[in-house]
């Protein structure tokens, strides 16, 4: 009997140890964990994620469904009966899917933008993401958070370096990108093929490696017969290291193309006429 009630507290998970509906209603519960109804939580529109493993959201299910829900969920107050979603997706979906009505939650205070760099941020420490998500994860770090290179790579624990590697599997041809998140070819192919200028050469090459399951040290042996200097190279040489230093200069992600001369190209984006004379002002023009 005594066995029975134990398994039965553990079934409940955080619950046990959360505020009734009486006293979450005295004072405030910002800050603190609390039991939420699922119905009073919108998703986060702006949520990064965008593919869910159905076969890992049924185990999780599984899990809260003998265990209760471990870890809380995150939410913001958006208004008397009503809370945003900032981290945590996966835990709401499940929980959703097995009829829970209720949820803990830890609620905290954030605008729209702390959200989203929030969501943004713990959405990276996840294990299961594809390299496409990580990098456009990084990239709206960078440009709608307004973060500098350093600043991100402090956010998410990386160096430089393996963040600028995420960010230039962006520059690839869409095809390729999405071979990348169905798990066709690898990030460690999706670089080699950056060393093709030619998004036709890309794409053709990448047909090859999805057809006969080529390497990456086959991928890298391909592109070398065709005598096609790695513009890899040519970036690690010439601007990989300069990048960083350019970005915090003008306050923007500085980018570079380069040809097989070892020619190319700075680009610098803004996102308003502001940082646009913000930029020039800089360029002394």
């Amino acid at each position: 009997m005594a066995k029975a009630k134990k398994r039965q507290a553990m079934g409940r998970g955080l619950s046990a140890l959360l505020p009734s509906d009486e006293s979450q209603q005295k004072g405030s519960i910002e800050g603190k964990i609390i039991d939420v109804p699922l119905d009073q939580i919108e998703v986060n529109p702006n949520q990064p994620r965008t593919q869910f493993n159905p076969e890992k959201l049924r185990e999780l299910a599984d899990s809260i469904s003998e265990l209760g829900v471990i870890q809380p969920i995150t939410v913001r107050k958006k208004d008397k009966n009503g809370y945003q979603l900032v981290s945590g997706e996966r835990r709401f979906r499940a929980a959703q899917s097995i009829g829970l009505e209720k949820i803990p939650a830890f609620v905290r205070v954030a605008n729209d933008q702390e959200s989203l760099e929030m969501a943004l941020v713990e959405n990276i420490q996840r294990v299961d993401l594809d390299p496409i998500e990580i990098a456009l994860s990084y990239d709206r770090l960078l440009n709608e958070i307004k973060l500098t290179q350093e600043e991100l790579s402090k956010r998410v624990g990386k160096k430089r370096s393996t963040v600028t590697n995420y960010l230039r599997l962006l520059n690839l041809d869409p095809i390729i990108q999405s071979g990348i998140r169905d798990g066709f070819i690898s990030m460690g192919h999706g670089r080699a093929l950056l060393g093709l200028d030619d998004k036709q050469q890309q794409l053709e090459l990448y047909k090859k490696i999805v057809a006969s399951a080529m390497s990456v040290r086959a991928t890298e042996n391909a592109i070398k017969s065709k005598g096609i200097k790695s513009k890899d190279n040519l970036k690690s040489d010439f601007t990989a290291s300069e990048l960083d230093a350019f970005s915090e200069f003008f306050g923007a992600s500085v980018k570079t193309t380069l040809d097989k001369s070892g020619g190319g190209k700075i680009i610098i984006p803004f996102g308003s006429e502001k940082e646009f004379k913000t930029i020039r002002k800089k360029l002394g023009a």
